[in-house]
């Protein structure tokens, strides 16, 4: 008498579905993590390079940042898209996008121009907390972005400090 078998195709939809499994979990990784992550690259290193005025409507206020992205690994990122949020004393000031394209090679640096929105009601509330500010002469600002490259080339990043109100001019003598 012998054992009753399963098919061949059962064993090997097992294995097919074992692959399909690794495969989504592989590409899970790769997504959230990014290349430089996974392979232990270093973060990018974003600041701003300037700030411009530029034509705004109504109330709202708009301004160009330029930021400096640095890219210290050995691997070239490109990017297809930027967007960016600012947040004054700990509250949202201002955001931004721009479908700019471009490359930052490796170890090297590049200008990335984005317009920034201020609401009328953001620059309300801030004028309030930078009079509040004024004695201490320093505001905290969290500068976050990302520069979008296609399904796993997404790079995020963020800058933070202060802003010294004396060196800007607005601080007590």
């Amino acid at each position: 008498m012998s054992l009753p078998r399963a098919p061949l195709s059962s064993g090997l939809s097992g294995l097919y579905r074992l692959l399909a499994v690794f495969t989504f979990f592989t590409l899970a990784a790769l997504t959230l993590n990014g290349c430089a992550g996974l392979f232990g690259g270093d973060p990018l290193r974003v600041s701003v390079a300037g700030i411009e005025p530029i034509a705004s409507q109504g109330l709202e206020m708009r301004f160009n940042v330029k930021l400096r992205v640095q890219n210290p690994n050995d691997s070239t990122v490109s990017f297809n898209g930027v967007s960016l949020d600012l947040e004054l004393n700990g509250k949202p000031f201002a955001s931004g996008v721009s479908d700019q394209a471009g490359t930052v090679q490796r170890f090297g640096e590049t200008i990335v121009t984005v317009p920034l929105t201020v609401p009328a009601f953001a620059a309300v509330r801030q004028a309030f907390a930078v009079a509040d500010a004024a004695q201490s002469g320093q505001i905290p600002y969290i500068l976050r972005g990302k520069l979008a490259g296609g399904m796993t080339g997404t790079t995020r990043f963020i800058n933070q400090g202060t802003l010294n109100l004396s060196s800007l001019g607005a601080g007590s003598p």
